[in-house]
């Protein structure tokens, strides 16, 4: 397995990206020591998939293993919700040594996460993420939260796992629509901070097609490392992480005035990316030659670059609880060049003027 070290002062640890590899978890665990109750949390679409074989192979290596089974789906991404794995936890008989297992995508993993870091404030926590977007991003660097009526992972932590273990196996039962929205994510590391990433998916998706066990491997690894060099940098997101946020500024508004139920998170992200490009260019501050590469492998990859039926004010008043937003304005990541980007305020008439000239239809 590859492995990819997150550096932090405090808690630091490794991600090990394989491929069919579920079946060595549980020697991976004793390497580190983690000996405790599991209790593994998951959706009712990852259980029958993934659910027996992660039991089957830690009951067989010793570890007394208990299982919460939740609905799938992120309008579930709720306090409400989080209680039952409070509950499951007692039940279970987990102590300080337990060990919250999240098997599945970014939901299961914030939610999962949210619960191990304030259960007797903050017990193991093990992520073993199932999807494209929640192995290159979501199951990295300590973010665990919830949705609030009002916005997106408004009450969460900052709370580092003891092992991320990613079987990109996983992803040969994942719809290709949930692919797609993982890769948007990938192309954000690619614009934020990596133009040969940017070049090689150019490359391996406009021209060859997404395709293979190696280029999963492959784009999984350069994005997790890509994201621990950040983190490892701004763990709590004090300055340089805000950059991991371009896109979600305007994304968050989407999928929020949708209520959740219209686009997935890398989908509502890519709008985002191609709105914050779009409002870049307006600043001066990127050439129009690089944001229509930006669209092009968007769109080439078959993401969305516009949506339709929302109004700009639905989608205002959600973005107004971005944690980026100050005295009326909200800071932007702007990108300047491929691999290169600003953070900047952006006043709510050129946020309004690109959102209704260039992402609504």
């Amino acid at each position: 397995m590859k492995k990819v070290k997150v550096s932090l002062t405090t808690r630091s640890y490794c991600i090990l990206v394989g491929s069919g590899t579920l079946n060595s978890l549980a020697e991976e665990l004793a390497k580190l020591g983690l000996k405790g109750k599991v209790l593994m949390v998951t959706n009712t679409t990852v259980e029958p998939l993934y659910g027996k074989i992660l039991i089957d192979e830690l009951t067989s290596s010793g570890y007394a293993v208990s299982s919460l089974v939740l609905p799938d789906g992120e309008n579930f991404k709720s306090l409400e919700t989080t209680a039952q794995i409070y509950d499951a936890i007692l039940e279970a008989g987990l102590d300080r040594q337990g060990i919250i297992l999240a098997l599945g995508g970014g939901v299961i993993g914030d939610m999962a996460g949210f619960a191990a870091a304030t259960y007797m404030r903050g017990i193991n926590f093990v992520q073993v993420p199932t999807t494209l977007l929640a192995q290159v991003d979501a199951s990295v660097g300590g973010k665990v939260a919830v949705n609030h009526p009002r916005g997106k992972n408004l009450i969460g932590s900052f709370y580092q796992p003891s092992l991320v273990f990613i079987d990109t196996a996983t992803l040969d039962t994942l719809p290709v629509r949930e692919i797609l929205s993982g890769l948007s994510e990938v192309i954000k590391y690619g614009i934020i901070t990596d133009p040969e990433l940017f070049s090689y998916l150019e490359v391996n998706v406009i021209a060859r097609g997404i395709r293979g066990k190696e280029f999963f491997i492959d784009i999984v690894e350069k994005s997790c490392a890509i994201k621990a060099k950040v983190v490892s940098r701004d763990e709590r997101e004090e300055n340089v992480r805000a950059i991991l946020n371009f896109g979600h500024t305007i994304g968050h508004g989407i999928e929020a005035a949708t209520h959740y139920q219209v686009f997935r998170h890398g989908e509502a992200v890519a709008i985002g990316m191609m709105g914050a490009a779009c409002i870049s260019r307006e600043m001066g501050l990127i050439s129009a030659p690089e944001v229509e590469r930006i669209r092009s492998l968007i769109i080439s990859v078959g993401l969305p670059v516009y949506f339709s039926g929302i109004a700009w004010e639905e989608i205002w008043y959600h973005m107004q609880a971005d944690k980026k937003a100050k005295d009326g304005n909200i800071n932007f990541i702007l990108p300047t060049s491929i691999g290169s980007v600003v953070i900047s305020p952006v006043d709510p008439h050129t946020i309004r003027k690109v959102v209704e000239s260039e992402l609504i239809r």
